[in-house]
């Protein structure tokens, strides 16, 4: 599997230029195609005249304003790509993850920014958790401050599941150029089960060429994902690949546990599928 489209989501309220250089030069490296995609939707107007024609008008507004800051990113996107013929543009007024989720049928990987802690306006960014379950493609999430992402040394965040099983596949572009991947683990209920599972991970890995090796991950009082992070910090590893695991709830991030705290944690590079 590679890589041959990227595409990237940009916020229509934030400053576009880190995210769109971040993935464009992952494009290049890959040399994939780029992609870059907005949206926003107006909120609902309450009626508060008889014929409507005010909330109307203010409808009317909103879908103007939308239109210009689309029209402002793409001329950016254009720009910086300097109009490159690897390089296309999408932009429409509509609720983001949705057609993020639609759109992404053109693409191979869907590049976001950074989640955070603090809850955003679902009609101008993407709900996260949503896009994870919708979207049928890996997506990942930059780090904070956009720094490149060499994936020479990756963690994979094992669990003995469809989607780990999944997310290892779908990162196969970059865990088959990384130099190191660790294959990370945490003891569940039966040890020698999680050993003999990670170590199937690893044959399988090194077949397709990557050099990967296990580790069974010692949480302690910490939790899984605090073990990872840990762990990435000791490898040098700039990518953590991980499942994820949820139930899908309209408008509403549906994540608990390791998923959750890794897409709050904006320290490192996550690639997350379902």
């Amino acid at each position: 599997m590679i890589y041959n489209t990227i595409m990237v989501q940009l916020d229509i309220d934030a400053p576009a230029t880190p995210r769109l250089t971040f993935a464009w030069e992952l494009a290049q490296n890959l040399e994939a195609d780029l992609i870059a995609f907005a949206a926003a939707e107006p909120f609902l107007v309450r009626p508060a005249d008889g014929d409507g024609s005010i909330s109307a008008e203010a409808t009317r507004s909103q879908v103007e304003q939308i239109e210009e800051r689309l029209k402002a990113l793409k001329s950016e996107f254009h720009d910086l790509t300097q109009d490159s013929n690897r390089a296309s543009w999408r932009g429409t007024v509509g609720e983001p993850t949705r057609f993020l989720a639609l759109n992404a049928r053109a693409a191979d990987l869907l590049v976001v920014g950074p989640v955070g802690h603090s809850p955003k306006d679902r009609l101008r960014t993407i709900d996260p958790g949503e896009l994870i379950l919708s979207a049928g493609r890996p997506v990942l999430f930059a780090s904070d401050g956009y720094r490149p992402l060499t994936a020479e040394n990756v963690l994979v965040a094992w669990k003995d599941s469809r989607e780990a099983r999944r997310a290892v596949i779908d990162a196969m572009p970059f865990l088959a150029n990384a130099r190191q991947v660790l294959v990370a683990s945490i003891e569940e209920s039966d040890r020698a089960q999680t050993r003999e599972s990670a170590a199937d991970v690893v044959r399988f890995l090194m077949k397709h060429g990557v050099k990967a090796r296990s580790q069974m991950l010692e949480a302690g009082g910490a939790d899984f994902a605090e073990a990872l992070l840990q762990a990435t910090v000791e490898t040098g590893a700039d990518l953590i690949v991980s499942g994820g695991y949820g139930h899908s709830r309209l408008r509403e991030w549906a994540f608990g546990g390791v998923t959750r705290s890794l897409l709050q944690d904006s320290s490192i590079n996550r690639l997350i599928a379902n």
